[in-house]
């Protein structure tokens, strides 16, 4: 989740929305009821499923765009749902989902094009995400975030940790333990630990809790909730703890830093993997993963939506209905990684029994759905991603930019009430 501005959110967006505008060189799905518009957000390589179903279906014409991050394709579809020219699909990240579900009237009910029929294949709390108040089914899920993390062997075995994955997880049965073990790594090399505060602690921590934002009466409670503060404070111990790089999640530097070493352990949903793989080629064999302080949680997860006046609704549906189901699913995470939100696939022998040679063969597919087992989901509402935002960005502030760390939580909720109005 990187760490933007409104303005180059902005700025993002209109530039989208000006380049698919009729006459400005843009251009819909092709007109021929079988071909599409494809909105994604970057960095998840959703190029490798466009390019499996192109391959089983070379007569249909896919224009994939990535936006940008998630929350810049988010404010990018927000914009074209206000007058703009709109994707045939389009893919929405978990914490951006809300908002929209909230308006179901820019979104095409799933359940004409067939969703009654394969509903039942996902796990009942994410599905249930995309459900609006009507019943209307506005999104389905492509994968869920089953959280790690992923750690460099050979760094961890420079400074005189362990390397074996079940004794890495043991350093750390908790966040504390965890940002402890990170003093013991930088006390050994005089190198960051772990790349960013605000991701790879806050946002796990916050992730494991029993209510987030949000009471089970839908009521916000992010200021008073102990769980929140909690994981917030952990965010804060470990960026003045002087264990991280200070490099926020996805952008060039954390890019770049995971390639050149400059950290050894970065948390890790199933998703990531493949970021790992993308931006760390040559780091082939020297990662593992262990288990994430905490042992169960999410991360992320992603729904695929057809707006309102997408031009090859059909087309899209189609999409969605093959690399969707269970068995495209399970397809997919043989190619990146994705934990996939079809449980019947759970036991397959091509999830259960993976093993990744690229992380030192971790058996990817046992610690994602096990990091799921005994997970309590919470409500996740329409202000969860702004909310999240702003603790993210106050973490950030302490950590990369001299932010009082006495007065942080206060400046967030301050940012939070205005950004959200109350």
């Amino acid at each position: 989740m990187t760490l933007r501005s409104p303005l180059l959110l902005a700025a993002a967006a209109f530039a989208l929305i000006t380049a698919c505008t009729p006459g400005a060189g843009g251009g819909g799905g092709g007109g021929d009821g079988k071909s599409f518009e494809f909105w994604s957000f970057a960095a998840i390589n959703q190029k490798s499923s466009v390019d499996a179903y192109r391959e089983k279906h070379p007569d249909v014409d896919i224009k994939l765009t990535e936006v940008g991050t998630s929350t810049e394709t988010a404010q990018a579809l927000t914009t074209a749902l206000a007058g703009g020219k709109v994707p045939d699909l389009v893919l929405i990240q978990g914490d951006n989902l809300p908002k929209f579900v909230q308006q179901p009237q820019n979104f095409v009910d799933l359940r004409t094009l067939g969703a009654d029929d394969i509903k039942g294949d996902y796990l009942e709390w994410v599905i249930e995400q995309s459900v609006a108040e009507g019943g209307e089914v506005l999104g389905i899920p492509t994968d869920v975030g089953g959280m790690a993390v992923a750690y460099r062997t050979d760094l961890f075995a420079a400074a005189g940790l362990p390397t074996d994955r079940d004794e890495v997880g043991a350093l750390w049965p908790t966040w504390d333990a965890f940002i402890e073990t990170g003093k013991r790594y930088k006390q050994a090399t005089g190198k960051a630990f772990t790349d960013n505060a605000a991701t790879s602690v806050f946002y796990q921590a916050v992730n494991q809790v029993s209510q987030k934002y949000y009471d089970g009466d839908h009521e916000l409670i992010y200021d008073s909730n102990p769980e929140v503060r909690t994981a917030f404070d952990l965010g804060i111990k470990a960026a003045t703890a002087g264990i991280t790089a200070g490099q926020s999640s996805f952008e060039n530097a954390w890019s770049a830093g995971m390639g050149q070493g400059q950290y050894a352990a970065v948390a890790a949903p199933s998703w990531m993997l493949n970021s790992i793989r993308s931006n760390a080629p040559d780091t082939a064999g020297k990662w593992d993963i262990a288990k994430i302080p905490g042992a169960a949680g999410n991360w992320g997860g992603s729904y695929l939506a057809i707006p309102k006046r997408a031009q090859n609704p059909q087309a899209a549906w189609e999409y969605i209905k093959e690399m969707q189901s269970p068995q495209g699913q399970l397809e997919h995470f043989t190619r990146s990684g994705a934990l996939p939100s079809t449980p019947s696939v759970y036991q397959d022998d091509k999830l259960a029994t993976a093993k990744d040679t690229f992380f030192s063969d971790a058996p990817t597919g046992k610690i994602y759905t096990d990091s799921l087992l005994g997970l309590k989901p919470f409500y996740i509402g329409p202000d969860s991603a702004t909310i999240g935002q702003e603790f993210l960005n106050s973490i950030t502030n302490v950590e990369q930019s001299g932010g009082d760390p006495a007065t942080a939580w206060d400046d967030a909720v301050r940012n939070i009430k205005t950004a959200i109005g109350g």
